[in-house]
This record gives structure tokens, C-alpha cells and sequence, in this order.
């Protein structure tokens, strides 16, 4: 007998009936759990954060979208945000269109993790199993992947990470590592050790602390303008920000 697909889901998400839909299927094995990040964790090697699209502008709202990406991007394992529902569930969520490509465009991006769509919890359920069995048959040489399974470095996953605060680009990415040596010491540096760092200085300090900052965002709060004098574009600025080209 095949070996069943372990998949642990998180004991909050008991209540969108998926753990019982995946439960009832042939193949798999599923354990309730409370997970330190994401809903649902499969084989120990795919990490799926669900969010309705209600509960995509809650987050986006109070911070956590932002802090979520920034935990998923760095997860030792592969992971996806799976966004689940219509998008006439967002009219009573009295948010911009703008404001959530906003924070998609950080999300994906910048951060790196990748975005499923799903109507209801049946085809989250179907996907979550589709991506076991695919990963699977990739792991098993089954599917042949176009210049093999190559792992980037850390460094540049880090640069990466770091890319998708406001006005930080490659250069100043890899001079905030060189200076602080990880994300972590970045976000949790104040605003005068990040001004200390070349081509920073006070302006995009402030911004990065109004980034990262852990206490629920003001969500009628604009972003510090990091804009140069005379320049026609901005820089993406936390979750509320859609680039101007």
C-alpha cells in the first residue's frame, strides 16, 4: 500500500469543514494540530495559508498580511497563500481594488510566495491534494523540471525578503544584510542603526519602522513618500501602495 499523504491542518481551520473534506479521501491521513505558521502542512514539505478574501482584507487591514509573507517567504519549505472565494465577497469589505493589488503585488513579488485561487472550500481541498500528488511525482523524478530542482542561496533569498520594504532596492538590500547579517536584525533594528547605513539615511529608516512596526496598522495612515525630488514614480510602500510607473 502506497504511503498516505500526511497532511496536519490547524485546529482553528476545523471550522471551514476542509480537514474533514480532506479526511474523507482515499490516500490520506490527517492530523489537527495547532501550526506556529500557516493552515495547512502537507508531507512536511508544502505549507498552504488559507485566507478567504474577507479574511485577505482583514490582514491587510491590521498588518498581519505583511508579517504572515515575511514568516512564509522564509519558511525551510514550499509554501503558497490560497485565496478562497468570489470576488463579490469583497463589496462588503470596503476596500480599494488598488489597496489589495497592492499587497499582492508585496506578497508575490517581492516576498516570493506564490498565489492560488480556489471558489470554496471543496476546491481548496482538491488543490491542496493536487499539489501533494504533484510534489510527489516531481520528488520521485516522475515530472522532469527544466534545469532541475536548484535551491537559491540564502543570501539572495534574504535580499529578496528585504526588497519588499519601501524604498529598498538590490543595493540597499545587500548593504542592510551586510550591516545587520540577517531579515531578522533588519526589522528588528530602530531607526537610527538602519539611518547609520549607506544610501539609507532618516527618510527610508522612518519608512521601514512604519513598515514593520508590530502594532496594528492605521490603515487610513499614507506611507512616508520616498519619492526624489522631480521623480514621476514611487516606490511600493508596505501593503496600501500600488507602484505608479
Amino acid at each position: 500500500m502506497p504511503n498516505l499523504i500526511q497532511i496536519t491542518a490547524d485546529d482553528r481551520e476545523q471550522q471551514s469543514g476542509i480537514p474533514e473534506l480532506l479526511s474523507t479521501q482515499p490516500g490520506v491521513e490527517v492530523h489537527i494540530e495547532r501550526l506556529p505558521l500557516g493552515d495547512y502542512l502537507i508531507d512536511d514539505a508544502i505549507l498552504f495559508e488559507r485566507k478567504t478574501l474577507i479574511d485577505l482584507t482583514e490582514s491587510i487591514k491590521d498588518g498581519r498580511l505583511f508579517r504572515q509573507g515575511l514568516r512564509l517567504a522564509a519558511a525551510p519549505c514550499r509554501v503558497a497563500l490560497l485565496l478562497e472565494g468570489r470576488a463579490g465577497d469583497l463589496a462588503r469589505s470596503g476596500m480599494s481594488r488598488e489597496s489589495i493589488q497592492g499587497a499582492l503585488v508585496t506578497l508575490t513579488l517581492f516576498f516570493g510566495v506564490p498565489l492560488l485561487r480556489a471558489f470554496a472550500p471543496e476546491e481548496s481541498a482538491r488543490m491542496m491534494l493536487y499539489a501533494a500528488r504533484q510534489g510527489r511525482a516531481i520528488t520521485t523524478a516522475r515530472i522532469a523540471r527544466p534545469g532541475g530542482l536548484r535551491r537559491r542561496g540564502k543570501r539572495r533569498i534574504q535580499q529578496a525578503l528585504l526588497q519588499g520594504l519601501p524604498g529598498i532596492g538590490p543595493e540597499r538590500a545587500a548593504r542592510l544584510i551586510d550591516r545587520f547579517g540577517s531579515v531578522e536584525a533588519v526589522l528588528t533594528a530602530d531607526a537610527k542603526a538602519l539611518a547609520e547605513v549607506r544610501g539609507i539615511g532618516r527618510t527610508t529608516a522612518a519608512a521601514i519602522r512604519w513598515a514593520v512596526e508590530d502594532q496594528a496598522a492605521d490603515y487610513a495612515a499614507e506611507a512616508p513618500d520616498l519619492r526624489p525630488p522631480g521623480s514621476a514614480g514611487m516606490w511600493l510602500a508596505a501593503l496600501d501602495e500600488v507602484p505608479i510607473m
